[in-house]
């Protein structure tokens, strides 16, 4: 039996897609979740890990430094810190994800505000680990912030910018009342 010349290419075309979808979205996707899940985490640190941390933004300098399991500002005041706001941020630098990371000549650093960032965050772990996140502009619908984790310290080759979601800028920018402990009234 014969098959018609337009059957036979029908099948060969059939045949054609479905080796591309079974090798594009069957075996291809386990690869592409696992390196999506690997560049996303932007530190490998827990909240437990944090000894103390300063928030440095255009106002103002904030230091916290954690003394027998409870948060303490130790400026711009030496008072209790408020259990929420800290937990806000040390749970966002905990679970973070970045979206996505790009390379960027660090003479372009100013496109993206890393150069006079709105704010940046530094990290003291108890095993004396330090980290760094600095915070610059919205990208250009505001759904992402650029920033930078660890910058070198002088750097004339490239830099990884990650862009990283805006509940880093709410979880900083807050009033100091904000930070405060609302339990500092006397007994």
């Amino acid at each position: 039996m014969k098959l018609p010349k337009t059957t036979l290419i029908l099948l060969l075309l059939a045949l054609g897609l479905g080796g591309f979808v079974y090798f594009y979205e069957i075996r291809g996707a386990s690869q592409r979740q696992e390196a999506q899940s690997q560049s996303e985490e932007i530190f490998a640190f827990t909240e437990g890990d944090v000894k103390s941390f300063t928030i440095k933004n255009q106002a103002e300098t904030l230091k916290f430094e954690q003394i027998n399991s409870k948060w303490q500002m130790k400026e711009p005041k030496d008072t209790p810190a408020s259990n929420a706001s800290v937990a806000f941020l040390l749970n966002l630098l905990e679970t973070g994800k970045s979206n996505r990371t790009f390379s960027v000549p660090t003479t372009q650093l100013a496109e993206y505000g890393l150069t006079q960032p709105s704010s940046a965050i530094s990290i003291t772990l108890k095993n004396a680990e330090t980290h760094q996140l600095i915070l610059g502009k919205p990208d250009f619908n505001r759904t992402y912030l650029y920033a930078l984790v660890d910058p070198p310290a002088k750097s004339k080759g490239n830099v990884n910018v990650l862009l990283v979601p805006p509940d880093f800028a709410n979880a900083v920018n807050r009033q100091l009342s904000e930070w405060e402990s609302s339990d500092n009234s006397p007994k």
